[in-house]
């Protein structure tokens, strides 16, 4: 092959399966309304089962289902019959793909889900098929052909189940009000998760803040600033309210402005008033771009009245590996 045929086979391919996608797109209807309302109203775990690509696609589904809230495990049909459908409970959801709904593996399982009671959704391209016909819902995955030659080898179709799939579990999601706070939580590893990490799980409170008054005596705010060993201090006003903060910075410009009578001082005199502050709900990610672009180490959470409700280092964002 030339390398222009090349490019020519690499956009075919994307130009058929991206029309396969369109087309699902089109033809969403109440059978997908019907398939949402059910995993939503899933009292224990959806099974989701598939042989050969289908399989493959039913164990990205299952995890995408499970990371969006939505429990979810993959059980690989020619195993079932060998005690995995001990796995299965009648309140249990099942999802079969098979694009040509007649999956020798799938088919042989089908009495044992009537038996038992589950609810099953089918992802199919034939929808006279039997299991389309022992489904609950029949979601049409048809596609008008394969990228591949022959139109035999499962690229479209495949592809085409991925993505409703997908759309499924992302409708589930939003149907459940599943957030961002939510998703961070079962992604506490990946970057996923970190990019939705908020101040308030990293930030330091109570006695590990440091805070001074602004009457302080700046020897005692010093102590204070090396005790707590973020290279700064809150300072307070007579009401307990944020008035402002002492950093090592402010502290080399002290000395240079008041040489040999910085002790004599109290904090109010050398604090830089109305510092830059953050929201305890602020993604840490906006933390970090806020000292990267202040070129500061540390950042005060305080609430809407002005009270201190943390403190958040560089440091804390750097065990998150977020950088």
């Amino acid at each position: 092959m030339t390398k222009k045929e090349i490019i020519e086979t690499g956009r075919d391919v994307l130009a058929t399966e991206s029309g396969a996608v369109a087309s699902l797109s089109r033809n969403l209807g109440e059978e997908f309304v019907q398939a949402v309302n059910l995993l939503c109203r899933a009292k224990t775990r959806v099974i989701v089962i598939g042989m050969g690509k289908s399989g493959l696609v039913g164990r990205k589904l299952a995890a995408t289902l499970a990371s969006c809230g939505t429990p979810a495990i993959f059980i690989h049909p020619a195993e079932a019959g060998h005690g995995d459908l001990g796995m299965i409970l009648k309140e249990d959801i099942v999802i079969a793909i098979s694009y040509s709904g007649e999956t020798r593996e799938v088919v042989g399982l089908l009495d044992f889900f009537k038996r038992i009671g589950v609810k099953l959704i089918a992802i199919t391209g034939n929808r006279d098929s039997r299991i389309a016909k022992y489904s609950d819902i029949v979601l049409d995955a048809r596609v008008e052909k394969e990228a591949g030659p022959g139109n035999i080898i499962p690229t479209a179709s495949s592809t085409a189940a991925l993505a409703l799939g997908d759309a499924l579990a992302i409708a589930a999601m939003k149907k459940k009000g599943f957030s961002e706070k939510n998703f961070a939580v079962v992604h506490p590893k990946g970057q996923a998760g970190l990019k939705l990490l908020r101040v308030e799980s990293l930030m330091r409170r109570g006695p590990k803040i440091p805070c001074v008054r602004v009457t302080t005596p700046m020897k005692d705010a010093i102590e204070e600033m090396s005790e707590k060993k973020i290279g700064m201090t809150c300072v307070l006003d007579e009401t307990g309210l944020l008035a402002g903060v002492i950093t090592d910075g402010d502290l080399r410009r002290m000395l240079d402005r008041f040489k040999g009578n910085l002790l004599k001082k109290t904090a109010g005199d050398c604090m830089t008033s109305d510092p830059i502050t953050i929201d305890k709900g602020d993604l840490a990610t906006k933390a970090l771009n806020i000292m990267e672009e202040k070129k500061i180490t540390s950042l005060v959470i305080r609430n809407k009245e002005g009270r201190v409700h943390g403190i958040i280092h560089l440091h804390d964002l750097w065990r998150t590996e977020m950088f």
